[in-house]
């Protein structure tokens, strides 16, 4: 079976913006816009549900915290204690203002580098992938719009995207091997 999609290409991040809210107000599905570089509130009019990094990132964070916690105590209090500066290292709580800056840059450091195997994880970004970009001229100064063709006219919609300010259409057919 074959599926078809439109990629109308836009010049300004502005009409861009316009031409998604216009596109979405129509009911045709958006597979995907490529810009670049990022449009402010573009997910927002592309109706992209919010994202929960920020809950993922305060977890990681978390586990670095929980980590330089236990280690301080197992290394510095249990394993190894030492008379640093006359003060005994008797508990972890007595001498913890030591510990501040270790916490922090470890909780940091977990937050840090989890994230960002979290994020190329997500986005599925390997090492070696093939780039998926339709259009080469996107990553310079132009704005793409793929757009679900379905059962519509052809004719239809290419005329409705060049109303939405688009300087080029293209048809791309895609063959699916089921």
């Amino acid at each position: 079976m074959a599926t078809k999609t439109f990629h109308a290409i836009y010049n300004d991040d502005d009409i861009l913006m316009q031409a998604v809210k216009d596109v979405r107000a129509e009911h045709y599905h958006i597979e995907e816009v490529y810009t670049p570089f990022p449009v402010h509130g573009l997910d927002k009019a592309m109706g992209l549900p919010y994202t929960r990094i920020a809950i993922t990132s305060f977890m990681y964070g978390l586990v670095g915290l929980t980590v330089s916690v236990l280690m301080m105590n197992f290394i510095m209090i249990e394993d190894w204690p030492q008379d640093i500066g006359g003060k005994p290292s008797f508990s972890y709580i007595e001498n913890m203002p030591a510990f501040v800056p270790i916490m922090f840059e470890l909780t940091v450091f977990f937050a840090a580098h989890l994230m960002v195997i979290t994020f190329y994880m997500r986005s599925k970004l390997w090492p070696f992938k093939k780039a998926e970009n339709p259009d080469v001229r996107t990553t310079d100064d132009l704005f793409l719009m793929a757009i679900d063709g379905g059962n519509k006219d052809n004719d239809t919609v290419t005329e409705f995207l060049k109303n939405t300010g688009a300087i080029e259409i293209k048809l791309v057919e895609n063959d699916e091997d089921h």
